[in-house]
């Protein structure tokens, strides 16, 4: 692409009827204040300036430049070929705005003309968005509810988690015991533990301290009930009435 068409831009300018109501260099002081602009006297009027960008050249190529005279205030801008009209003209606008307000005690703009024109300006500028809005916002405001769905769901979630947290550690905590019963009434197999009642029958006169022969052998009451109905059942012991 040729040089001149990758920097190409056109430059405009638009025209409001105003009155100085102070001095010129009074204007000038207060514009001396902001930064990046300058201001120079030019025959009858001021120029102040701005320059946003420069070329590979170091030529200003982005730029706006506000002319006060006694009856008039002029905008000049330039506009790259490739950037939208509308809104670059609402981003000058914007900057003379703030510059009218700087010097508002001693120019005075043509405020029904300013003003008007600034609603055409706007007027195009929401014209050209308002379809893109219109889309984006639904788009938003979707993913929005979307977000609000899952923020909530996922507290729930989050609440779900905490009862599962103490509902496992619950689990766990009987499944520790349940082992532990488990163990206790595979600590023996059936053939030992009924050889050990056998011993414990001879050595206390046919008779059975279920307590103290739990405790002696560090077996569950359950268990040792266990195989006494099994010898029972097998006729190895026989009952007392």
């Amino acid at each position: 692409m040729p040089e001149d068409e990758a920097i190409a831009i056109k430059v405009e300018e638009i025209g409001f009827e105003g009155k100085v109501i102070g001095t010129m260099e009074g204007i000038r002081g207060k514009v001396a204040q902001i930064p990046f602009y300058t201001a120079r006297n030019e025959g009858d009027g001021l120029v102040i300036a701005k320059v946003e960008s420069r070329n590979i050249q170091k030529m200003p190529y982005l730029f706006h430049m506000i002319v006060i005279k006694d009856n008039s205030v002029k905008l000049v801008y330039s506009t790259p070929q490739d950037s939208s009209v509308n809104m670059r003209r609402a981003h000058v606008l914007k900057n003379l705005a703030s510059i009218l307000s700087m010097i508002s005690t001693d120019y005075q703009i043509n405020q029904a003309e300013f003003f008007q024109y600034i609603d055409s300006v706007m007027d195009s500028v929401l014209g050209g968005l308002s379809q893109n809005y219109t889309q984006l916002y639904n788009k938003y405001d979707s993913l929005l509810v979307e977000y609000r769905e899952l923020k909530r769901l996922n507290l729930e979630l989050s609440a779900s988690n905490r009862n599962l947290s103490i509902q496992t550690a619950q689990l766990s905590e009987e499944e520790k015991t349940m082992k532990e019963q488990l163990d206790s009434l595979q600590k023996y197999s059936d053939e030992a533990l009924m050889a050990l009642v056998e011993e414990w029958l001879e050595v206390h006169g046919n008779a059975i301290d279920l307590d103290e022969f739990s405790k002696t052998y560090s077996i569950s009451i359950p268990r040792v009930e266990q195989i006494l109905n099994k010898m029972v059942s097998m006729g190895y012991i026989e009952l007392k009435s």
